[in-house]
């Protein structure tokens, strides 16, 4: 075996052993109730814009309201650190976790989202600079893109991506398939979580597809200003039909979901 494969193999190992160290573990279930509170803040704040207060709804918002709290730089500090770690988790499981490539690239999808989350939060707490929206997020990247030869399909490719995602959460839901990885023992809590686990992936789901529909008109229309993030996208359900009704919907499946997202800290394989 050549030197070169015996370093690779070392260097393997050395990962996977880094993913599967207990104090990971600990950490990546610390990260799992840090999106709790992150969903559960947006989930409120989208109630509020659904009753006619105003505001903002999406993560970055959700992470400046931590820091207001009490103990908030140290409550914060805690979350960064919990995000990181599943980062890691994410990432060892888009690689050497189940072989659906479906699975994998949402692995590295939520990788990508919560490492942007970490720099954010740190970049608050060291620098005092201020977590951009979700919107604006979504717009720069969309203006960049555009700048690049071919720019309009991949905002296209973004936004398709975006309503895949939307499908397959609403399937998940709909279906139960998220626990999969959760070891709920005792029955009745385990029908408790799957019921407010449906609920929280199908909300989730829906705020996918309106933020795909929104970028892909950002694409037709070659306007990044179309582009949205999760506080967009939620806003944008308040001008359906239906009016704020449906907002209010997904709004309190967001805070399911954030409940759920505490389960997972409890009971999700690691």
């Amino acid at each position: 075996m050549s030197t070169a494969k015996q370093a690779g193999r070392r260097l393997e190992g050395a990962a996977r052993r880094v993913a599967d160290h207990p104090v990971l573990e600990k950490l990546a279930k610390v990260g799992f109730a840090s999106r709790g509170v992150l969903y559960a803040i947006i989930g409120l704040a989208a109630l509020q814009i659904a009753y006619g207060r105003g505001g903002e709804a999406d993560k970055s918002s959700a992470i400046h309201i931590v820091r207001d709290a009490p103990l908030g730089d140290t409550l914060l500090w805690v979350m960064a650190v919990g995000l990181a770690a599943l980062t890691i988790w994410h990432v060892s499981e888009a690689i050497w976790g189940r072989p659906e490539v479906h699975y994998r690239v949402e692995s590295i999808a939520k990788a990508a989202v919560y490492i942007a989350l970490v720099f954010s939060m740190v970049a608050l707490l060291t620098q005092n600079k201020a977590a951009s929206s979700t919107d604006s997020q979504s717009q720069d990247a969309a203006k960049a893109l555009f700048d690049l030869p071919g720019g309009q399909i991949l905002v296209a490719l973004i936004a398709l991506a975006l309503i895949g995602f939307g499908v397959s959460w609403i399937h998940e839901g709909w279906t139960g398939k998220f626990m999969r990885d959760m070891h709920v023992a005792e029955p009745r809590a385990h029908a408790l979580v799957v019921h407010i686990g449906k609920v929280g992936y199908v909300a989730r789901g829906v705020i996918a597809l309106a933020a795909g529909a929104l970028i892909g008109q950002a694409a037709l229309t070659y306007d990044p200003d179309k582009a949205v993030g999760i506080d967009g996208a939620l806003k944008s359900l308040a001008d359906t039909p239906i009016g704020p009704w449906l907002l209010v919907v997904i709004a309190v499946g967001l805070v399911l979901f954030a409940v759920y997202c505490f389960a997972e800290a409890r009971w999700h394989r690691v």
